[in-house]
């Protein structure tokens, strides 16, 4: 540097060549590069977008159909839309059974939103109702759970009232045995969805759903003679292996061949402006071939295994509207 610093020192006068051809040389560089970056922009432009897998998706199988992106270990690229109805379960069924629940669940509510016969409808609402209750009843991450780190006097009853979930739920989905066995700092994953429920009586189904968006579709049974009433309730009661009473006030216990109730049994009360009545529930049923008819004394039945699926999702609060 001090070299540098005595020559500086020893120059005479201006010298104005060399610096024009700086000028230009910087020119030509600049040009060059600009050329380059063009040249990289229009091979990075080419290339399919990828996103960062999640360290929890399984790097499997590629979607094998038109329009779907194929998974390596390295990334996943971003799905592309498919064409039409039978490629877009045909890929959602591919997810599936790679274990991308998710990613799966996005395209059938895609086609959800789509204007579909009714048969294909069904096809696709069958599907979302396997995944979401999948999805809810296991400990696989949803955008409908949030993680809850259990504190020091904190009980799943605690726990289940202040999230809007069941007990039962929460046992189901974090593979908890003994509810007395939960421990300050464990981590909970706990559904916050907040289910509504709407029963037709004229098509004899039920649909749950959060908020506006589909959750699943149930077969049930309803009153002879329109006698299941209309209007908006609550469930107040949350019965499992119920007793009956029947009309002249005798009590059938659970497990008695006479007993209609089925294996759980939720409380309808009339809330708003709704008139009030007594006595009405959503039940199951020893008499499957009865669902999808109007064939009981007024309240909903229905088949077994279904009531208790319903009974983990439902918990005491939750909204029941029923129409004709």
């Amino acid at each position: 540097m001090p070299t540098q610093i005595q020559d500086m020192s020893d120059f005479k006068g201006p010298v104005r060549w060399p610096w024009l051809l700086v000028v230009v040389l910087l020119i030509a560089i600049a040009v060059v590069g600009a050329k380059l970056g063009m040249g990289r922009r229009e091979v990075e432009a080419s290339e399919p977008v990828r996103s960062v897998r999640s360290p929890e998706a399984p790097a499997v199988v590629s979607a094998d159909v038109a329009g779907a992106a194929t998974v390596t270990q390295a990334g996943q690229e971003s799905l592309q839309p498919p064409a039409n109805l039978v490629e877009s379960l045909l890929l959602g069924e591919n997810l599936e059974k790679a274990g991308r629940f998710l990613e799966a669940r996005d395209i059938y509510y895609g086609l959800y939103g789509s204007l579909l016969r009714s048969s294909e409808r069904a096809q696709v609402e069958s599907r979302l109702g396997r995944i979401n209750v999948l999805l809810v009843t296991t400990q696989r991450r949803m955008p409908e759970k949030l993680e809850y780190i259990v504190k020091t006097g904190d009980s799943l009853d605690r726990i289940a009232k202040q999230n809007n979930t069941t007990v039962e739920l929460l046992q189901a989905s974090n593979n908890i045995s003994r509810p007395d066995r939960i421990r300050a700092g464990d981590v909970l994953r706990v559904f916050t969805g907040g289910i509504v429920v709407e029963i037709s009586k004229s098509r004899n189904d039920m649909i749950l759903r959060i908020g506006d968006r589909f959750f699943k579709r149930y077969q049930v049974g309803t009153g002879k003679f329109g006698k299941t009433p209309v209007g908006t309730f609550q469930i107040t009661e949350r019965i499992p292996e119920p007793t009956w009473w029947r009309p002249d006030g005798k009590a059938v216990k659970y497990g008695d061949p006479e007993n209609i109730l089925g294996t759980r049994w939720m409380t309808l009360r009339a809330i708003g402006e709704t008139p009030d009545v007594r006595g009405y529930g959503i039940h199951g049923t020893w008499e499957p071939e009865s669902i999808g008819k109007a064939e009981s004394a007024g309240c909903i039945r229905m088949r077994n295994p279904e009531v208790e699926e319903l009974f983990l999702l439902l918990p005491v609060g939750t909204k029941v509207t029923i129409v004709e």
